[in-house]
């Protein structure tokens, strides 16, 4: 569970980081959000890619448990 909370909230702090350097560069539209939403989303997939692993691994982890 720890894997799944510590991608998330680091997926939202790359968001937050986006959106406040795109803001302090003058894009101050409703652009906003989808070009941030866009660049935190191509960080991610570079930066983020052990957190996202652990996550797959937990997840397949207890997908594979027996039920009981």
């Amino acid at each position: 569970m720890r894997a799944v909370i510590v991608y998330t909230l680091s997926r939202l702090g790359l968001f937050a980081i986006a959106l406040g350097v795109l803001y302090l560069l003058g894009l101050r539209t409703y652009a906003l959000l989808a070009v941030a939403f866009l660049v935190s989303g191509l960080a991610s997939y570079v930066l983020l890619s052990r957190q996202r692993d652990a996550v797959s691994t937990r997840i397949s982890s207890r997908r594979d448990l027996p039920e009981g």
